[in-house]
């Protein structure tokens, strides 16, 4: 069997929102939750489990690629929410996309502080 990526854990404030908070901006469902976690799966199979950890939570980066459709639509929902969102993972481009690597990106947090990025294109 070759290695492929199976789940990771997201330290959440509100695991229930976060997962919430994902599920409506990446268009996938619930996956059967247990223990500390609230799950989601993305549609190559990945599990995201987030929970609530007993220490203070430090920032992580997480990028999903999505098609040009689910970008518009998620894109849309930033705004119609007014969250704040960037061009750049350095913050100095508020409110706009960037047309990086042939194709569209954002940049933005979740409700736990993450810096998410949606693109369109794969970096290589």
């Amino acid at each position: 069997m070759t290695a492929t990526f199976n789940h990771t854990i997201i330290a959440s404030t509100d695991r229930d929102a976060s997962a919430r908070f994902f599920r409506e901006l990446l268009e996938v469902r619930e996956a059967p939750s247990w223990g500390p976690f609230t799950n989601i799966r993305l549609a190559d199979g990945v599990l995201l489990q987030f929970a609530e950890p007993p220490v203070d939570i430090q920032m992580q980066h997480y990028a999903f690629l999505v098609d040009d459709e689910l970008f518009d639509r998620a894109y849309g929902r930033l705004r119609e929410r007014g969250i704040e969102h960037w061009a750049d993972p350095q913050m100095r481009r508020p409110g706009e996309t960037n047309t990086e690597h042939g194709g569209r990106g954002v940049y933005f947090k979740d409700p736990s502080g993450h810096a998410i990025e949606l693109i369109t294109r794969p970096y290589l």
